[in-house]
Order: C-alpha cells, then structure tokens, then sequence
C-alpha cells in the first residue's frame, strides 16, 4: 500500500520521514549528475558518433524528476502541503542565476567564426525558458552562440512549473501508488503522441526531440521512483536481494544497448526516449541502494562527485567553452583543443559553483528553509 493522508510523517514502508538535506544528498546521485555531463560534452567535443550524448539529457530529465519529487515527497508528508511559492523561489535560486550568467558570457564573449547571430526574439526566448519550441520553429541561428543546449532547460522550467501544481492536486485525494499510476498513463500518452506525431502528423525529429510535451516522460518515469519505489525512503520495498537486483541491473543496461543499436529514426523518436528512461529506473533504484557495490561503488569517488557538483553550469557552459577552444586554438590538435575546452568548462563551472551557487543556496536555506 502507498503512503495515505493521515499519515504524514510515514514514509510508504512506515519509517520515519527523513530529512529533505539528508534524502536529497544522496552521494551516488552525484556521480551519475557527472556522468551525465561527460556523455554530452564528449558528445559535442566531437565524439557524437561512438558516445550517446543525447542520452545524458534523458539521464539528467530521469534525475530531475526523481530529485523534485524526493524533495516535495518529504514537504508533503512533514507538513501536509507543498507550499509552492517556496518551491518556486528555490527553483529560482538554483536554476537563473547560473543560465543568466552563462548568457551574459555568450552574449560579451568575442567569437567571430559563430554559427549564429542573435537576434532580440532569439534572446528574449532564451530568457523567458522558450529555446526548445523557438528552436523548433525558427532554428538555432537567431540564439546566442553556442548555448543551443538550453532547450533541455526550457523542458525542465515547464516541468517545475506545472508539475508541483499536478501533485499537489493528486495528493490531495490519492496515496502514492495511486499518483504513480496516474503518472504512468501520462507516460503513455506522451508516447502515443509521439507515435502521432511521427505516424500520422509526419512531424519532423527535432519537434519530438526539443518539445516539452513529447519529452516530459523521462522526468515523469523519475517522479514514479521518488514517489512509489523511492530507493532512499522505501527502505523496504523491493527487498528482493542483491541478486535478483544485479540481475535486473544487467537487464537494464541490455535494454539500453539495445536502444543505442536500433537505428531506425521512428523507432529513435518514438519507443526510444519511453525504454531509456523506463530501463534507467532499476538502475538509479540499485546504485543508491547497492551503492557500495563495484559497479557503482565509483560513482561516489570523490573526484566524481565533484564533477557532479558543478554538473549544472558544466552542462550551460560547455559548448560554449569548446567553441572558444577551436576559436583561439586554431593550431591545435583535435584533442588539445577538446581538453583546453574540458578545462575552461570545469574551471568557469568551479567558479560559479562556489561564488554564485553555493552562496545562493546558503541563502535560501536562511531565508526559505
């Protein structure tokens, strides 16, 4: 049985509620932040054709939802509600901060073999989290240089804006497996969207690939693990055994290979994005549980967490910062040239994280808990 009202200081297996800094610093959680980041700069450094960098944003989507819904999961079961304006002022904190800054940067930095030349509707829908349906239907020439990335941002500002209202209205009446249910028939709506969009529309790939609503299932499937089968808070449920989860471990990965070799485009821009984000499910489910076990023992390295720590403005800045490479490296190597970027996207990412980030979130938590 899921969580119910009249029991809001339970998690779904009866245990005490934990502390939202405690169930949100989840250590191996941030060593999947960082391989995430890695797969879409390896991706955009040229790699594109032997790494899958698309499916680090699929990755980092699974990640948000499971996190949010963690976060709001433990508020509700505290206090009964979630409050949304405090939920939106951290959302603020976290998320314009670092993309205002990186814009700026893009914006002043001189790079004159640019791709694109902004425009003030280019900018305005960067500004305003539209880059992925102004990229849709006007291109990406009219955004500011090399910051096409951001449309994943715009998935994520639509998600956090409708999603706390959807769950608070669903809690109201319902316990969590029964939300869960409802989320998974959002699920399988946005895939027979795109089913139509590709079947019967003759929708092109980029409308499936940058439009919320046919990309808003991956941080749906991580909102179905932070409520119903939360690795953290539901401490027993799916006490299977390590066996039976390495076992579903492995059977994960083979479904995600088999994702990666299948390169039929209707089958990329329909059942891909529903089976990555379904497979990557068991996957977060046993590296938090099983985190001390060798196969993702690493992903809490230190210099993995790390990584992950700054992955936010890493994944904002780093086209940008490749760019820069190939512009003032000319003569330079391949390589060297992707290492220098490597650099300058951890170096600029550090920076951020602990003048503007880090300082922000000491902020918030004084000013909003």
């Amino acid at each position: 049985m899921g969580w119910r009202r009249g029991s809001q200081n339970a998690g779904c297996d009866g245990a005490p509620a934990m502390s939202a800094a405690k169930a949100l610093h989840i250590p191996s959680l941030d060593g999947i932040r960082a391989v995430s980041a890695l797969l879409v700069f390896l991706g955009h450094a040229g790699l594109g054709n032997a790494i899958p960098g698309g499916f680090g944003v699929t990755v980092f989507f699974v990640l948000s939802g499971f996190l949010i819904s963690t976060l709001l999961r433990l508020e509700h079961e505290a206090s009964g509600t979630i409050d949304l304006p405090k939920f939106y002022l951290r959302r603020v904190y976290r998320i314009f901060p670092p993309l205002y800054v990186t814009l700026l940067v893009a914006a002043l930095l001189p790079l004159p073999h640019a791709s694109s030349t902004p425009t003030p509707g280019g900018v305005a829908a960067q500004m305003f989290h539209l880059t992925n349906y102004y990229a849709i239907f006007f291109g990406e020439k009219h955004l500011l240089p090399y910051t096409g990335t951001m449309w994943s941002l715009a998935i994520e500002e639509h998600f956090y804006l409708l999603y706390p209202l959807a769950l608070r209205a669903c809690l109201k009446r319902f316990d969590y497996a029964t939300t869960s249910k409802i989320l998974l028939a959002a699920c399988g709506l946005v895939l027979l969207w795109r089913c139509a969009l590709i079947f019967g529309l003759g929708a092109g790939s980029a409308y499936t690939y940058f439009a919320t609503e046919t990309r808003i299932d991956s941080l749906l499937f991580g909102c179905i693990l932070g409520l119903w089968a939360n690795p953290s808070l539901d401490t027993r449920r799916f006490d299977v055994g390590p066996r039976a989860w390495a076992a579903i471990a492995v059977a994960a990965v083979g479904v995600l290979g088999l994702t990666f070799l299948d390169r039929n485009e209707q089958f990329r821009e329909t059942l891909r994005y529903t089976l990555q984000s379904a497979a990557l499910l068991p996957l977060f489910f046993a590296s938090i549980r099983y985190s001390a076990w060798p196969a993702f023992r690493w992903l809490e390295a230190a210099p993995v967490r790390a990584l992950g720590m700054i992955s936010y403005t890493f994944y904002l800045i780093h086209m940008l910062a490749l760019a820069a490479a190939h512009e003032y490296l000319p003569g330079a190597g391949t390589w060297v040239r992707g290492f220098a970027g490597l650099a300058a996207t951890i170096a600029f990412s550090t920076a951020m994280y602990l003048l503007v980030e880090r300082r922000l979130g000491a902020l918030r938590r004084r000013l909003h808990g």
